[in-house]
């Protein structure tokens, strides 16, 4: 009996600590499983830059090896490059994808472009941050967020009177549940009012809730937040099939009090805020989100849930605000052959009147229908300017121009003077910004209407809004009667203002009457975007340093024949003080600066100074030459410039040029080789910026060295068109 007993117990006691081992082993898998799932997933195409985290791990998914996804730099990559292809240059994964830490830090002056495990990084002459690749292994003390924030993308915008709430937009698709038999036949909203449990149906779209579109895509931290490009439109099935999503999770949850948005009410204390519901829950059909598997948004829209018992301020309303929803804007694509950021400075002086202001309103409305409106094509703000400018609606506010032209007839007069330069700086300043619907690849362009003459300097803001890159037209008409010319500050303002006077950034019109018959010509050219050169473009972005080869192996004749090619190169650019720079070494056993890029500010200066070089001759420093040109002309370089070295040789160096030309590419300097006749192809490789058949050439005379000018050109654009805009 003893024995039995004894052996009963070690019985109960195996079987314990078998159902404790299992449980245990239950708990680490499901621990673990937890932990693999918990990792956010991002998509190839996904750059660092649009994530706000400082520091995440994220699962890149298979084949980001693609060329399609740019990377620039090697180990400490601008943030401009795709997370995942730089996770593969830099070796943490390969091409089947993979976990990796991403860790921020500041930007950097120069990254340098390489070719390693089949992913090809770029050169870089510098951006604003920079980040890092590791293994995605956790650091101590860290913690990683289970969704990844991110900065700027394709966006909703819902409204509740004066406050805007920005989304990830997703395609909202009804699934078969959703497809029910409802007992409204029409998409509306029901809500439940507190008082009764009677539902009151509304039934005109002016009434629809789009504030519980906020309620079910609440912004919290993980949430993908994103850059509006243009107000979008929520549709009344969109709000209806929202609000019922909304209301589903409410009841699904099930604990304590049930939370629901209040009906609209023509009484002015029935608010849309969060109240108590007492009345009974009504069920509704749940309603599924579908998006592209591709989309980063799906982890923060599929984890999000409203929870009960939100204070007012949880909803991102201040108590202050009125939220009744205002319908929205519909979005319309646009014209996508037209894609450019524009601002019109409407004139509403007082010398205007008030006749030729509707003038004004009804061309603004006109070219806004022409252009085609829309978030793939041209966006449109307008700055109204008189003694002081100021915004009437920026880039983001109007998505489509049917709601542009119904803005655009509401714009009051401003009265005052014609301050045009003072309206130029003020756009310069703060139109073109992210926060106003900047799209950085878009070209930004500024269109002035002025009538007569401006009552201030305009010279001087042109410039400055040129060098910041922004495309400037003027539309002027009815000049100055013969009793005002007197008064007029700057004569011939139009010649000052724009960058070529040639008529193309100009259009005069001689009276008011006439101004709808340039709508099309001024469509066509702000839409030119291959004529838009006021802008930062290839021909006016930069510092070129020629380094030059002056050793007693080139001799006098050749000589004048590499000065000939360094002419024919220079004059293709736009020179100037604001625009593309020129400098020039030449070297030998020792180094001479020639001129350096303040000497010059125009193309005939810049040319009669390179006739003027005489040639020196003596032995082959290469590798000393660099360094030279590094310290005497690109240190001096503007921040805002490229820079740009052209090196020519014709024999191998007789000191090392590898160190020196690392150094020239970590500081930014986009290096181009060209050797001719005994010049050393590995030397050519090492001096140029990666990659190599892009930034080297070689010719066997130097009779044949213009054939390669239009080619060299050619690739500074195309390097340069394919870069981002800080």
């Amino acid at each position: 009996m003893k024995a039995t007993v004894i052996a009963t117990f070690f019985g109960v006691s195996l079987l314990c600590t078998y159902a404790a081992k299992e449980t245990t082993k239950k708990m680490k898998k499901a621990k673990l499983y937890f932990a693999l799932t918990d990792v956010p997933q991002i998509d190839c195409d996904v750059k660092a830059g649009k994530i706000i985290n400082p520091e995440f791990i994220a699962k890149c998914p298979p084949g980001c090896q693609d060329v399609k996804y740019r990377v620039y730099g090697t180990d400490i990559y601008a943030s401009f490059s795709s997370v995942c292809s730089a996770a593969i240059h830099s070796g943490i994964i390969d091409n089947t994808g993979g976990k990796i830490l991403v860790q921020k830090v500041a930007g950097h002056s120069g990254y340098r472009g390489s070719f390693s495990n089949g992913v090809r990084s770029l050169s870089l002459p510098r951006w604003r941050e920079s980040f890092l690749v590791s293994e995605g292994k956790p650091r101590k003390g860290v913690t990683y967020p289970s969704t990844l924030e991110y900065s700027s993308s394709k966006s909703t915008a819902v409204k509740s009177g004066d406050a805007v709430r920005k989304e990830y937009q997703t395609s909202p698709v009804l699934t078969p549940a959703t497809q029910m038999a409802t007992t409204t036949p029409t998409p509306t909203t029901t809500t439940t009012d507190p008082s009764t449990t009677t539902p009151k149906p509304t039934t005109t779209p002016a009434t629809i809730r789009t504030t519980t579109v906020a309620a079910a895509a609440k912004t919290r931290p993980g949430l993908h937040r994103v850059r509006d490009i243009g107000s979008s439109s929520v549709h009344p099935a969109y709000s209806s099939v929202v609000a019922a999503a909304s209301r589903q999770v409410q009841a699904a949850q099930g604990r304590g009090q049930n939370t629901a948005f209040r009906g609209t009410s023509t009484s002015a204390s029935n608010r849309n805020i969060l109240r108590p519901s007492t009345g009974i829950q009504r069920q509704e059909p749940v309603a599924t989100f579908q998006r592209a598997a591709s989309s980063p948004a799906h982890l923060a829209m599929e984890t999000d849930s409203w929870k009960p018992g939100l204070s007012l301020f949880d909803t991102g309303f201040s108590s202050k605000e009125e939220l009744n929803p205002k319908p929205l804007e519909s979005t319309s694509q646009g014209n996508p052959n037209c894609k450019v950021d524009l601002s019109f400075l409407m004139d509403g002086s007082w010398s205007i009147g008030k006749r030729r202001f509707q003038l004004q309103k009804h061309f603004l409305g006109n070219v806004a229908q022409a252009l085609g409106i829309g978030s793939t094509g041209p966006l449109m703000g307008i700055v109204q300017y008189g003694d002081d400018p100021s915004t009437e609606f920026n880039l983001k506010t109007y998505a489509n121009s049917k709601d542009l032209r119904n803005a655009i007839e509401k714009i009051p007069q401003k009265g005052g003077l014609s301050n045009v330069g003072k309206a130029l700086s003020f756009v310069n300043k703060n139109f073109f910004s992210d926060a106003n619907g900047n799209r950085g690849g878009a070209p930004n362009v500024v269109v002035v209407i002025v009538d007569g003459w401006p009552t201030d300097r305009v010279e001087e803001a042109s410039r400055l809004a040129r060098e910041s890159g922004i495309n400037i037209f003027f539309v002027t008409i009815e000049a100055a009667a013969e009793s005002e010319k007197q008064n007029i500050i700057e004569p011939n303002f139009v010649d000052k203002a724009v960058c070529r006077t040639n008529g193309f950034y100009s259009i005069n019109v001689p009276s008011w009457f006439s101004l709808h018959k340039v709508v099309q010509p001024l469509v066509k050219r702000v839409c030119d975007t291959d004529r838009l050169v006021c802008s930062k473009t290839c021909l006016n972005s930069a510092d070129i340093g020629f380094v030059i080869d002056g050793s007693s192996s080139v001799g006098t004749s050749n000589f004048r024949t590499v000065l000939q090619f360094v002419a024919n190169i220079s004059k293709e650019f736009e020179i100037s003080d604001t625009d593309t720079r020129i400098g020039a070494v030449q070297y030998t056993y020792e180094q001479r600066l020639e001129f350096s890029f303040d000497k010059y500010s125009t193309k005939q200066d810049v040319l009669s100074a390179i006739k003027r070089i005489s040639y020196w001759s003596g032995g082959t420093s290469t590798g000393a030459a660099i360094s030279y040109a590094s310290e005497q002309l690109f240190s001096k370089s503007k921040p805002n410039k490229r820079k740009i070295m052209i090196l020519i040789t014709d024999g191998r160096s007789y000191d090392d040029v590898r160190v020196p030309a690392m150094a020239a590419h970590r500081n930014g300097v986009i290096a181009y080789s060209v050797g001719v006749a005994w010049a050393a192809q590995d030397e050519l490789e090492a001096i140029a910026t990666d990659p190599d058949k892009e930034h080297s050439f070689f010719v066997d005379e130097f009779d044949n060295l213009y054939r390669f000018v239009n080619q060299l050109i050619q690739n500074i654009c195309t390097e340069f068109n394919s870069q981002p805009r800080n």
